[in-house]
């Protein structure tokens, strides 16, 4: 008999359960609710005084990418997106409604240099899905003259750690950028950051009352 895949943990919006947590603990490609808990929780706690920076989870940056040009601004205006001068998302090469997909990237909006940076620690893996990602949004985030640049990042040395990358370079951009206000220059994150992170966001589940 199957046992029931228990509740750990409900934040703001998130809701983390034992099977989420299995794959923070071995060698698994993180899933939707993870990434979501992660950028919910720098929006809610670590960055919860900088309005200027808007982590947009995974859901509905996959709406964004299948939905038209103008009913993107249905999920955008509620985030008050144009009004932010960092924007978050996190890509992955899914082209379904649902959930899924087999590789993870950080794309950024910096809006006072005008550019979309994408990040992935497998180059070249999800160019095709930020270029349309990006030529999607760039009007309902009016920005449309906004440029694209790949940003150099490190690569991954495995084939299931990609979001363990997109949320380590998600930390490392948000706190370049709220010391200088860009994000070009952004320094590569080291293979140490990638290795501890897991852990790192089990003791933050367990700090907010998580049943681990």
């Amino acid at each position: 008999m199957n046992m029931p895949d228990r509740q750990v943990l409900s934040f703001h919006e998130s809701l983390l359960r034992e099977s989420d947590i299995d794959l923070l603990r071995g060698p698994h490609w993180l899933n939707d609710q993870i990434i979501s808990f992660y950028f919910e929780y720098l929006e809610k706690v670590i960055y919860k005084d900088i309005e200027e920076f808007l982590f947009v989870s995974p859901e509905v940056t996959q709406c964004l990418k299948i939905v038209s040009r103008n009913e993107a601004s249905i999920f955008l205006s509620p985030l008050k997106a144009t009004q932010r001068d960092l924007i978050f998302f996190a890509l992955n090469d899914n082209e379904n409604t649902s959930a899924g997909g087999s590789h993870w990237s950080l794309l950024v909006l910096s809006r006072p240099e005008n550019t979309f940076f994408h990040f992935d620690s497998s180059s070249g893996s999800n160019l095709s899905s930020s270029r349309v990602f990006f030529s999607r949004l760039r009007e309902p985030l009016g920005c449309p003259d906004a440029d694209l640049q790949q940003h150099k990042c490190l690569q991954q040395s495995n084939g299931y750690d990609c979001g363990i990358h997109l949320i380590c370079v998600t930390d490392q951009v948000a706190e370049y950028a709220r010391r200088t206000d860009r994000v070009s220059g952004t320094p590569s994150i080291s293979y140490q950051q990638v290795s501890r992170k897991r852990r790192e966001i089990l003791e933050i589940i367990l700090e907010l009352g998580g049943a681990i």
